[in-house]
């Protein structure tokens, strides 16, 4: 069953237009979303939410309309982009007693589980957080009145390694009983490799790509070779090229190796296909 649809979801700015993003989510499952800053994904998640107006497109979430059922489907819905920065010399424990109000299925004992878990203490202001305890709070409130679909915008930003580490497995935990899913942007596509079951790739407010991720990283290959070797005929089929002193390397789709012999060929990860992608657009 799919918790999570997005058709055709368009938004127009005077520089930036979402253009028909659709993508599918099923429950159980983590989905990365990714692309360079600027690519449109925190646009992508405000305009399903009706954060900002978009100009087109409907969302379903839990197979009902996003639009007309808003209210209460927010109820199910975890969304966090950031970490908390508004009233700063209010106490963390001040401020949950009034996002708690907002949400019947609040649960305060996994709330403060969370909390435990997080380091964060309760009686401290949000302005003596550190920028990684800000995210790590902010998620707590998203994670603490059992909702069944998770929005999340950066949410590993500003976290050192062992902490991206504790937040990705209990990602895990949360999708494990087959019930809840979650959608998170990230450019740390590391992350990903270690989490995600599904990558959605937006590219300049297009949907490139929007498979598992298994699929996403066999659809591509990185292909290496002296300057020699780059002939025109392989240009054409690259996405992008590297040129050093020592020779090339470039990311093609694996349907075009056909035309590739005598080159090394290697399985690119989720930051080599971004990284190319976003040096074709440069190049353009």
């Amino acid at each position: 069953m799919a918790i999570l649809k997005v058709d055709k979801l368009n938004k127009r700015y005077e520089k930036f237009h979402l253009k028909d993003v659709s993508f599918t989510l099923e429950k159980g499952y983590i989905m990365g979303f990714i692309g360079v800053n600027g690519a449109g994904k925190t646009t992508t998640i405000k305009s399903m939410l009706n954060i900002v107006h978009r100009d087109s497109g409907e969302v379903e979430i839990l197979d009902k309309d996003y639009t007309k059922n808003e209210i209460n489907l927010k109820r199910e819905i975890g969304y966090m982009f950031g970490g908390v920065d508004f009233y700063p010399k209010k106490k963390i424990r001040v401020i949950t007693d009034v996002v708690m109000r907002f949400y019947p299925n609040w649960d305060n004992e996994i709330y403060l589980q969370y909390c435990k878990r997080f380091n964060l203490d309760q009686e401290k202001k949000v302005d003596e957080l550190s920028a990684g305890m800000k995210v790590k709070y902010s998620l707590a409130l998203a994670l603490s009145h059992n909702a069944r679909l998770f929005l999340l915008d950066e949410p590993t930003s500003g976290l050192d390694p062992a902490a991206r580490d504790n937040i990705l497995e209990l990602f895990q935990e949360i999708v494990e009983n087959g019930e809840k899913s979650i959608l998170f942007s990230t450019h740390i596509t590391s992350d990903l490799e270690k989490c995600a079951d599904f990558i959605t790739y937006i590219d300049e407010g297009e949907i490139l790509e929007s498979s598992t991720r298994d699929d996403f990283l066999a659809a591509y290959r990185l292909i290496k070779g002296t300057q020699s070797q780059l002939t025109d005929g392989l240009g054409e089929i690259m996405i992008a090229v590297k040129k050093t002193p020592f020779g090339f390397s470039g990311l093609a789709k694996s349907s075009d190796l056909a035309q590739v012999s005598g080159l090394t060929v290697e399985p690119p990860t989720l930051e080599d296909i971004m990284i190319y992608h976003a040096r074709r657009n440069n190049n353009e």
